[in-house]
């Protein structure tokens, strides 16, 4: 016979979702318009270099992993985290500062072109037209 839920833990569990969501929103409100599109420029969080100026991206939900910024040793395997809330950019012209790195397995990493920390993003040399800033890893303003 299969468990049932009690309705009070149900209405915990919605609750918890529900809240988890509003935090999430009001995240986004604060950078992105109803549109989707940043409604602040984006800067390199290390220093004050624009990246990309306001509504030229819009925001998306994708999985991807990127190495961390600052890796502990070189010659150690790759660390780093799988992030999922990121801007879009149809055109690489549209950045105002951004570095490519080299390609590694299809992808190029994003960086600051001024005082080149990154990865703050990544662009498949399969699609043209995507590239790809990680909102964790600029400053809005």
């Amino acid at each position: 016979m299969a468990e049932q839920e009690s309705p009070k833990s149900s209405n915990t569990d919605l609750q918890s979702h529900q809240s988890t969501t509003s935090t999430s929103n009001s995240k986004f409100e604060k950078i992105s318009d109803d549109g989707r599109k940043n409604k602040t420029s984006i800067y390199c969080q290390r220093c004050p270099s624009l990246v990309l100026s306001a509504q030229q991206a819009t925001l998306v939900h994708k999985e991807f992993f990127l190495p961390n910024m600052y890796q502990k040793n070189e010659s150690a395997p790759i660390e780093g985290v799988t992030l999922v809330d990121f801007w879009h950019v149809p055109d690489m012209l549209t950045f105002d500062n951004v570095g490519f790195s080299k390609t590694v397995d299809n992808i190029k990493y994003l960086m600051c072109a001024d005082c080149e920390v990154g990865p703050i993003g990544w662009h498949s040399v399969h699609d043209k037209k995507s590239y790809y800033i990680a909102v964790d890893r600029v400053k809005h303003g």
